[in-house]
């Protein structure tokens, strides 16, 4: 097979689709790798090293496009890339298609086969490809979170930590996954309060057996989250609902009546976003005021720190590429389901159900839409 990595064109993305070392895997493996000029140049991974893996370097994502059987990149494809997909293409990357009726519509129109990563799953019903870039966004929001909060950024000034004589920061996380569970660790690091709400018990449980009396589990309610929230100053929207749209979990009332400087950092955006008041933002612009309070909304997190992202995003995509390409699709999703569950668009069709009922649209089971 013949797989094409363009060069990432989002706001300040910096990601890239194949590391050298994944580009060496596949040519070991007998397939072609085209890679766009300068793909991973701002991360230190130049077009040298690409080649001495065997990957051809080409001087445009026009020709990345044109030639390649599966296009691998790592975030939603932009309009002008959605313009040059092909029908029968398989394109591999995040879509997060719940939010983006444009994105669908565009996908549907090509006639592409675009496969999620955010939907791939795994027998113990996590997310494995969404799990290191969620580790990640994580561990950034309450790095994040604590820039927003000086007093030059809009924030009340307040140091996460405290000092002796003054009380820590309460951080208030909604959400007890992979991203709460990541921004929880580094605010009890830096030594602040810190409360998760979530709605699984089970989940609660085993946070409470992690981090013993130096976290706060609550059950999640309306009344719960309301008052945590009024009375935080930083709120870290850690919500995931897969390949849907996010629950709007705090209001804009609530916002409302939080501490004027307070800040919120919505990691939910890609879907929607958990806040009211929330919109997307890039990490030229990351944030705006609402009522006094600090919003941080970038919709790739990841990208600010791209090397480890893109290391990180790697060491998970790269056996499901691997299948993609040694099997072909058909037979790679044939054989696994969770593979399978990645199929979001196929052949003008939504196969993802989560997105169909966000949208409004038909839906075809992946199944229907392989004929197996």
């Amino acid at each position: 097979m013949l797989i094409g990595v363009p060069t990432e064109i989002k706001n300040h993305e910096y990601r890239v689709g194949l590391t050298p070392a994944s580009v060496r895997e596949l040519t070991h493996h007998g397939h072609s790798v085209l890679v766009q000029a300068g793909a991973g140049a701002a991360i230190g991974l130049d077009d040298g090293d690409y080649e001495a893996a065997a990957a051809e370097i080409v001087p445009d994502a026009a020709t990345v496009f044109a030639r390649a059987d599966m296009v691998v990149k790592v975030k939603e494809p932009q309009p002008r890339e959605c313009a040059m997909l092909r029908r029968g293409q398989i394109l591999f990357t995040y879509l997060h298609l719940a939010p983006d009726p444009k994105q669908t519509r565009q996908l549907l129109d090509s006639g592409a086969v675009a496969i999620a990563y955010e939907t791939v799953t795994d027998s113990r019903g996590g997310l494995p490809l969404l799990a290191p870039m969620s580790e990640v966004a994580g561990r950034m929001s309450v790095q994040a979170g604590a820039h927003c909060l000086e007093k030059a950024q809009g924030g009340r000034g307040v140091l996460l930590g405290g000092v002796p004589g003054v009380p820590a920061a309460k951080v208030v996380v909604l959400g007890g996954g992979v991203v709460g569970t990541n921004a929880a660790r580094m605010a009890m690091g830096l030594e602040a309060k810190v409360v998760v709400i979530d709605k699984s018990l089970p989940r609660l449980k085993e946070l409470d057996l992690q981090f013993g009396a130096k976290l706060q589990t609550l059950y999640s309610t309306v009344d719960t989250i309301e008052e945590h929230v009024l009375d935080a100053d930083l709120v870290i929207g850690a919500v995931l609902v897969p390949g849907a749209e996010a629950p709007k979990l705090v209001t804009k009332a609530m916002v409302e009546r939080m501490r004027r400087g307070a800040v919120v950092v919505d990691v939910a955006i890609d879907q929607g976003g958990c806040f009211e008041t929330s919109h997307p933002t890039t990490h030229a612009e990351p944030t705006y005021l609402v009522d006094g309070v600090v919003h941080y909304c970038v919709a790739n997190m990841p990208g600010a720190v791209a090397r480890t992202s893109t290391f990180a995003l790697n060491n998970a995509t790269l056996p499901f590429t691997l299948a993609l390409a040694d099997r072909g699709y058909r037979a790679a999703l044939a054989r696994d389901p969770h593979l399978r569950a990645g199929l979001n668009i196929h052949a003008g069709a939504v196969t993802c159900k989560a997105v169909a009922d966000a949208q409004g649209l038909g839906y075809q089971p992946a199944e229907e839409a392989l004929r197996l």
